[in-house]
C-alpha cells in the first residue's frame, strides 16, 4: 500500500518543480525530501522524476500519479473534515445536487429546515444538470428528472416526488392570458420563445408533445435559462412553454395558463445514497422534498394558481372564453432521462 504522507511529498514537489523549493514549502530538509520521493520511486518501481536543469520534471508515470495522488489526498481531506465536524459536534455533513428550477423554487425551503433543525449539519449545494456515472462523483440526495421506475444505481434508492405539468406563459395582454387552460396547438402560430439552450430532455419533450399535437414550435428567441425567457415574455417578445416550476417565479408582467391536449409531463425524483439515507440530515431534506412536491401539487387544484402555484390573473372583460370541454388526448409515453433543466 503507498504511504499517503509520502504522496503528499511527492505531490509538492511536482508542484514546486524541485526538491529545495518543496523542502522550504513543507518545512522539511531537501534530505527528508529526496529520501521520501526515492522511496516513492522504489514502491512502486517507477520513474518519477528526470532532471531538467536545476530543476525536476515529472515523467509520464509521474504525471499519471500526481493526478490520481490529487484524488486520493481530495478524499482523504474530506474524511479528515468530518473527522473535525464530529469532534467538534457537528452532525456530520450532506450533499445536495438539484437542477436549476427546482433550486429556485424548493432548495431555499430544505436549506432553511435543514439549518433550523440541525444548524450543526455542514451543507454542500450543487447545480448539476445530470447523474454522474461515477458513485463517488455523487451527492447524497439529488434532485432529478427520470422517468417512472427508473434504475437509480446500484446503493441508491429513488423517491418520486412529483409530475410536474408544463405551462404557457404569455405577456398580461395576451388574448389568452385570462385563461384556465389552453390547447396547446393553440400555440402553434405564436412566436416561441426558446428556454432550454442545452437542448436537454426538458425540451425534447415539449417537441414531443407539439408533435403530437400536430405542429412544430417555432422558436424565434433563443434564451439560455428560463428566468431570461420569462423576461423576454413580460417584454412581449413572445410566449414561452416550460415545466410549472419554472414559472414559481412569474414577472409582473406575465400570465401562466395551463397546458392541455396534451399536457407534456416531467417526473421529478429525489436520489438518495443508502449509505446516509438513515440520518438526521438525509431524513430531514428528504421529508422537505415531498412537503414542498405535495405544496407544488396541490397549488393546482386551487383556485387562480397554475400547476406550480403561480398565481394567474383574474379573466378581464377583454378575455377569450374558455374552449368547450374536449375529452383528453392519450398521454404522451414518458421518455427515460437522468438529468434536468
Amino acid at each position: 500500500m503507498l504511504d499517503v504522507h509520502r504522496l503528499q511529498i511527492f505531490r509538492s514537489v511536482v508542484a514546486s518543480g524541485s526538491v529545495q523549493t518543496a523542502s522550504t514549502n513543507l518545512g522539511y530538509t531537501p534530505s527528508a525530501v529526496s529520501q521520501h520521493v526515492t522511496a516513492l520511486q522504489r514502491e512502486t518501481g517507477l520513474t518519477l522524476f528526470t532532471r531538467a536543469g536545476r530543476g525536476l520534471r515529472p515523467t509520464a508515470a509521474g504525471h499519471a500519479l500526481a493526478a490520481e495522488a490529487d484524488r486520493v489526498l481530495a478524499r482523504l481531506g474530506e474524511a479528515e473534515s468530518l473527522v473535525a465536524a464530529l469532534r467538534s459536534g457537528r452532525t456530520g455533513s450532506l450533499s445536495i445536487a438539484y437542477f436549476a428550477s427546482v433550486g429556485a423554487a424548493w432548495m431555499p425551503h430544505v436549506v432553511r429546515r435543514l439549518n433550523t433543525d440541525l444548524p450543526g449539519v455542514q451543507l454542500a449545494l450543487e447545480l448539476r444538470e445530470h447523474i454522474p456515472d461515477s458513485n463517488e462523483e455523487r451527492a447524497d440526495v439529488q434532485v432529478v428528472v427520470a422517468r417512472s421506475g427508473f434504475v437509480p444505481g446500484t446503493g441508491f434508492t429513488a423517491h418520486h416526488l412529483l409530475d410536474d405539468p408544463y405551462v404557457a406563459v404569455l405577456p398580461r395582454e395576451h388574448p389568452l392570458a385570462g385563461r384556465d387552460e389552453v390547447d396547446l396547438a393553440e400555440l402553434a402560430d405564436e412566436r416561441w420563445i426558446d428556454n432550454d439552450f442545452a437542448r436537454g430532455w426538458c425540451r425534447a419533450n415539449l417537441v414531443e408533445a407539439c408533435t403530437a399535437a400536430g405542429f412544430t414550435p417555432a422558436f424565434h428567441v433563443e434564451a439560455h435559462d428560463y428566468p431570461t425567457a420569462l423576461a423576454f415574455v413580460e417584454a412581449g417578445i413572445g410566449v414561452t412553454v416550460l415545466p410549472s416550476l419554472g414559472a414559481a417565479h412569474l414577472p409582473d408582467g406575465a400570465a401562466c395558463v395551463r397546458v392541455v391536449r396534451p399536457t407534456p409531463l416531467r417526473s421529478i425524483h429525489a436520489v438518495v445514497h443508502d449509505a446516509v439515507e438513515h440520518t438526521p440530515a438525509a431524513r430531514t431534506a428528504l421529508t422537505v422534498l415531498r412537503e414542498v412536491a405535495e405544496a407544488a401539487r396541490q397549488g393546482g387544484t386551487r383556485s387562480g394558481t397554475d400547476p406550480g402555484g403561480v398565481r394567474r390573473p383574474a379573466a378581464g372583460a377583454g378575455s377569450a372564453p374558455a374552449p368547450p370541454a374536449r375529452s383528453a388526448s392519450p398521454r404522451l409515453p414518458e421518455t427515460a432521462h437522468s438529468a434536468a433543466d
